[in-house]
């Protein structure tokens, strides 16, 4: 006992993963009985509109900040002691997320009764996407904050800012469903990250004030061409992701029914859940370890202690998950039977998912603009078609065919452009 407290004690990723763990595990009882009254109240209809309006958040959480997040989590991490930099940092920040929050909020408001057919098939929801062009800006101050937190690696306060954030965003939820039905917890949902940036205040208030003086903050961009390749970034793997979500799930309703389309967000709602273990991983430890690497065997042997750490765990828990697939089915979804034959791609998928995403997260750190953004449109491009054929032949299963697929070929094509990155450098 007392070794294991050593080697915890010393490896910041296995201190980092401990804690998430135990943060992630919560979530993941909350989730299941939250799931559950969703699934039994709302039926296979009501979760692909959830599903579809939590899409749409995801891109305004990218388009209302410019796709910054990343961006300040690197630079956050190697100028954590240089104020002056930092103050640079955050007034190019400070003016991309005025920009990205006016010309969202605008774009929501103005579209609202055509963004409201194209997710939900109605106009119903018109006032819920008007109140939702009003949030753009405290969407986009949180998530420069989250990314504050995450350059500086205080895993510590992003747990407890997680977490409580987790439960009030649920009680809400369920205060909404109570009383509006669907109406209820699409609204709370969007109200959401007002509850999370006074979350975000509370915690990590005193700390942000020691590395962001907002009184120096000015419309200056000395920065620009550093966060404009973040920017691009994010419109790939954030917009377009969520994008190319929201389609694929409207052809299922199309082509097959919104019940087949309630199973696939469904089962994307258990992947997300559990990969919520790794993605803040990724932001706390990954990036701002390998921003500092710069010899091709110090990275290599950082990706094979991430691996050699994580990935038995992962696995061990995929393996759980598919083999008591019937019991979490049963516990979550009840009567979502058409979920069963989705586990196993969908386990697959994410576990080479995972493997690749470690790896091109070098992207990110190292600002590899061209890398990243032609492997990321490679694999999405990929996704997308192989959903467009694979759903005629074996239908929504083909969907979870086509993700699995994919992160096989984006594996060997990331881990090629890496190893060619290292050989440049060398010459």
């Amino acid at each position: 006992m007392s070794k294991f407290k050593n080697i915890l004690k010393n490896n910041l990723l296995l201190k980092i993963i401990s804690l998430n763990s135990i943060v992630v595990f919560v979530r993941l009882l909350i989730s299941l009985g939250v799931q559950r009254v969703l699934a039994v109240t709302l039926g296979e209809a009501g979760i692909a509109k959830i599903g579809q309006l939590r899409n749409l958040m995801q891109i305004i959480a990218s388009t209302s900040s410019l796709g910054v997040f990343n961006g300040v989590v690197k630079n956050v991490s190697e100028n954590r002691e240089d104020k002056l930099q930092l103050q640079k940092l955050f007034s190019t920040t400070f003016v991309f997320l005025l920009i990205g929050s006016l010309l969202t909020s605008i774009t929501l408001f103005f579209n609202a009764s055509w963004i409201s057919v194209r997710l939900f098939d109605t106009l119903k929801f018109i006032g819920i996407i008007q109140i939702l062009a009003f949030m753009p800006i405290v969407i986009g101050v949180n998530k420069v904050f989250v990314g504050i937190i995450n350059g500086l690696s205080d895993y510590k306060k992003y747990a407890k800012i997680d977490l409580i954030s987790y439960i009030l965003s649920i009680v809400l939820l369920l205060i909404g469903l109570y009383n509006f039905s669907l109406k209820g917890v699409l609204l709370s949902i969007i109200i959401t990250p007002i509850v999370q940036i006074i979350i975000t205040l509370y915690v990590f208030g005193v700390r942000l004030k020691e590395h962001l003086n907002v009184s120096k903050i000015n419309f200056k961009v000395p920065y620009i061409k550093e966060l404009l390749a973040f920017t691009l970034m994010s419109i790939v793997s954030t917009v377009l992701v969520n994008y190319i979500e929201l389609d694929i799930r409207t052809m299922i309703t199309n082509k097959i029914s919104i019940t087949d389309a309630g199973h696939w967000t469904a089962m994307n709602f258990i992947s997300k859940n559990y990969m919520v273990f790794s993605s803040s991983l990724f932001t706390l430890y990954v990036i701002p370890k390998f921003a500092r690497i710069n010899r091709g065997k110090a990275f290599k042997a950082e990706v094979f202690n991430i691996y050699k750490t994580l990935l038995p765990l992962f696995g061990l828990g995929m393996i759980l998950i598919y083999v008591f697939r019937e019991l979490v089915i049963e516990i979550i979804y009840p009567n979502f039977i058409g979920m069963e034959p989705l586990f196993k791609w969908q386990l697959l998928g994410d576990f080479v998912r995972l493997a690749a995403l470690v790896m091109s997260h070098q992207f990110l750190a190292k600002k590899m603009l061209i890398s990243f953004i032609i492997t990321e449109l490679i694999s999405l491009g990929l996704f997308y078609f192989l959903s467009k054929y694979y759903v005629d032949l074996y239908g929504v299963q083909g969907v979870v065919m086509a993700h699995f697929y994919r992160y096989i070929i984006y594996f060997v094509i990331v881990a090629f452009a890496i190893w060619n990155y290292f050989r440049i450098k060398k010459t």
